[in-house]
């Protein structure tokens, strides 16, 4: 069997070659790089915002940092630019339906002018108006009409009253009104001188009276219907010279608009209330009515009616240049399709179309709107809005109270605007699959996924392209240039940062937070120029900042509180390797973990599990060891142990099948009973093939156990055990590269447990031979050996149960 590889202290530490930099300092770099490492996502974008299709809107992946936003937004403004500006949009008054407002699209920047056109013609309107009223020739028509009125009713008396004196009748004006009284001679007769009159002759004035009085009563219940007809002839004459004031007013207006229909549609709408409200002009503000606040009601009717011939721009795109692209950063819902606000009025609440106010998707409407996926799904019924304006293809702007129908109140019904917007979300991994799952309407709305890869890979072109965008970032940051070696060693922690030596993670975020501290210490130190011993001061300083808790690890390992090893040899117990994530910050640290095996039932008891402290995936490496123990020992025989595994003084929950070698490690050692070296740590997880897989935090795990290492003492004998496959992943600290340099420390990476059993024990792990034996005193045949032993020992308890049951 091959011996495992001890790794060199090269192979622990990739270095960036900075000679391959193209820049002495990033201040001599003075282009634009490309877009780093995200050449998938790029290609998503470019095919998303192409498409013109319905449903094929945007959601962007991937970890905060990745430059999502910025990536995305770049690419689209660049893209927008090239597009043509849409139109305008406005609300005006809906004069037949006032609660329904009317929505009018112009072309970009006529809406502000239609705006200024209509207060302008408001202000004339105020000044020509009373005007033409206040005019000597309307009130001369004024007059002739009250006057043509006032004379056919004096007319119909006149009339009247010669019929009476042709009948020896005279008719009388009384404080009550018009009566009769017969005559004689030009005199009227008193009633005792009638009383002395004829029967007949009596009976003859009564009637020629009664037909009079009747006379008169037509005449009297014709004069209603006179004035009416005069107040006709006033309106139409008001009408009429409102006509002549305003059209001209109007026609200049229209000639402006004469490629819009529907703004002459609705200036002829303007046209015609204004000569139906001509009499709202009229009210003057100096005007005091007797009723205390009638004044300001009146004042108020005013406004009111010169409000009417408003233009509510709710999109202007006066100074714009291409497509618009809009970031909602609070997009609740009414932030997104709008609200109506309402004044209060005389101690009531009150709307009208002038307090109709745009969202985010009016704004972005035939452009691109950017929305951050969890803000949005924060905010109750965003989600639910945006997802029925994109499916009905219209901003439809209602009260929630309304959508929901939990209100009843008569409000406003604006005409929905037309959507035409690509809209783009910004999100986590884990929140684009849930609404995949969850949502049926996800899928069908954002069919295009901009996957943000949260690493590139490194060496060559790629470490020139990510020196250029560090160049770039120091320059937007505004902070102290990079030398080569500087830009080098962030390359260097790029790759820590994604554990990984041959690939740099792309969470620009973090790069830019590092040069900003390595600037900080470069001031500190009265530099000009950053340089790597200022990059490597501030890592240092982030991570003691972040050492509390690795530290009271440490300690308490120290001081004996926690019991961990490190010299001697054990049966059956091993050090494992964890990892504690806490934020940005991880560490790692050393756990004892123990075996203990009996004769039993063929179990492999996981105390963690038992206790419910275990998760899923650390049971499921811990089940895997019973199928290589099966698999590779006594297979004609049953396997006839009792054992249990646990994680000694671990009181949180453990998960991940990390440590699932050194549990089988701890097994074997156990079974054979072969003293397992404490010097050294294992990680790694174990298949039921007894190959050994990768794990993750590996320089974590690593730098944990060297520390405890280190605190007492270096001896040369100490080490970690890793997965061989986890060698590309190295990227350690400088004091633990130079202490195996050195000889005082060492790093194993093995391919299967035999590899590591050789190493933890002294001893071979030995290979079946062609008789199907292991090497006597080898582990593997210490181990069946002891499997056999309980084999028989079961099958000789089994016999003797027998024997007593018969």
């Amino acid at each position: 069997m091959d011996h495992p590889n001890r790794l060199s202290p090269e192979q622990l530490y990739r270095v960036c070659d900075a000679s391959q930099i193209g820049f002495d300092t990033t201040a001599d770099f003075h282009e634009t790089p490309g877009i780093v490492g995200q050449a998938r996502a790029v290609e998503a974008i470019r095919f998303g915002v192409g498409i013109r299709h319905e449903g094929y809107n945007l959601y962007a992946l991937g970890p905060s940092g990745t430059g999502k936003r910025s990536v995305t937004e770049d690419y689209i403004r660049r893209q927008a630019a090239t597009e043509a500006v849409p139109s305008d949009w406005c609300y005006v008054n809906n004069f037949a339906m006032p609660h329904r407002p009317r929505a009018l699209a112009l072309p970009a920047g006529r809406g502000r002018v239609l705006q200024r056109d209509m207060a302008q013609l408001v202000e004339e309107l105020g000044g020509v108006v009373p005007a033409v009223f206040e005019s000597d020739e309307y009130h001369a028509r004024e007059q002739e009409i009250e006057e043509a009125y006032k004379e056919r009713q004096e007319k119909a008396f006149q009339e009247l009253q010669k019929e009476a004196e042709a009948a020896d009748v005279a008719m009388l004006r009384t404080p009550a009104g018009l009566a009769f009284a017969p005559l004689r001679k030009g005199e009227i007769i008193k009633p005792e001188a009638f009383a002395k009159l004829s029967k007949k002759e009596q009976e003859r004035i009564e009637q020629v009276i009664a037909a009079l009085q009747e006379r008169l009563e037509g005449i009297i219940q014709q004069i209603p219907r006179w004035r009416r007809e005069m107040q006709q002839e006033i309106k139409k004459l008001n009408r009429d010279v409102v006509m002549s004031a305003v059209g001209q007013l109007i026609s200049e207006i229209k000639k402006t608009y004469a490629d819009l229909p529907a703004v002459l549609e609705y200036l002829d709408m303007v046209q015609q209330d204004v000569i139906d409200h001509a009499d709202q002009f009229r009210v003057q503000e100096e005007a005091v009515p007797a009723i205390p606040g009638m004044a300001g009601r009146e004042l108020m009717q005013k406004a009111s009616t010169l409000q009417r011939y408003q233009v509510n721009v709710m999109v202007d795109h006066t100074r714009a240049e291409g497509a618009p692209v809009v970031y909602a950063d609070h997009p609740t819902f009414t932030n997104l399709v709008g609200r109506i606000e309402h004044q209060a009025e005389l101690g009531a609440l009150v709307t009208n179309f002038t307090l109709i106010k745009p969202g985010a998707l009016h704004r972005a409407n035939g452009g691109y709107l950017i929305l951050d996926a969890r803000e949005m799904l924060m905010q109750p019924y965003a989600w639910e809005g945006i997802k029925r304006a994109l499916k009905s293809k219209e901003i439809r702007m209602e009260s929630l109270g309304q959508a929901l129908s939990l209100i009843s109140t008569v409000s406003l019904e604006p005409d929905p605007i037309p959507l035409d917007v690509k809209v783009v979300m910004l999100g986590e991994r884990f929140l684009y699959y849930l609404l995949c799952e969850y949502d049926p309407d996800f899928a069908e709305l954002f069919k295009v996924a901009v996957d943000f890869d949260e690493r590139m890979p490194r060496g060559g072109e790629h470490d020139r392209h990510y020196a250029e965008l560090i160049a770039l970032l120091a320059r937007r940051e505004s902070i102290r240039p990079l030398d080569r070696q500087a830009v080098a060693r962030v390359i260097e922690h790029g790759a820590r940062m994604i554990e990984d030596a041959e690939r740099l993670s792309t969470r620009f975020g973090k790069v830019v937070d590092l040069l900003r501290e390595a600037d900080h210490w470069a001031g500190e130190a009265g530099r000009e120029l950053i340089r790597a011993e200022d990059v490597e001061r501030a890592i240092e300083a982030r991570r003691y900042r972040h050492g509390r808790l690795a530290e009271r690890y440490r300690e308490e390992i120290e001081r004996g509180i926690l019991l961990i090893a490190s010299e001697g040899a054990r049966v059956g117990q091993v050090n494992g390797l964890s990892v504690i994530q806490l934020g940005e910050q991880a560490f790692g640290h050393p756990s004892r973990i123990t075996a203990r095996v009996r004769l039993g039932k063929g179990e492999v008891v996981d105390i963690e599990r038992e206790v419910e402290l275990g998760g899923p995936i650390h049971s499921k490496g811990v089940l895997i060891l019973s199928g290589f123990l099966s698999g590779r020992y006594v297979p004609d025989r049953p396997l006839s142990l009792s054992a249990s595994l646990v994680f000694e003084q671990t009181y949180g929950g453990v998960e991940g099948d990390s440590a699932s070698s050194a549990e089988l490690y701890a097994l074997l050692s156990a079974l054979a009973e072969a003293p397992l070296k404490q010097s050294l740590a294992v990680t790694g997880s174990v298949n039921q093939h007894g190959e050994v897989q990768a794990i993750g935090g590996v320089n974590e795990k690593i730098e944990g156990f060297f520390e405890v290492c280190q605190a007492r003492g270096l001896n040369g004998e100490h080490g970690v055990i890793i997965p061989a496959v986890n060698a590309r992943h190295l990227m350690l600290r400088k004091p633990v590269v130079e202490a195996v340099a050195a000889g005082r420390f060492h790093i194993y990476a093995v391919d299967t447990i035999d590899q590591g059993m050789e190493l933890l024990t002294g001893l071979p792990a030995g290979e079946r031979d062609e008789a199907g034996q292991y090497p006597e005193g080898s582990i593997n045949q210490k181990v069946e050996a002891r499997l056999i032993a309980l084999a028989e020992q079961a099958r000789h308890h089994e016999g003797e149960g027998e024997g007593e049951a018969h």
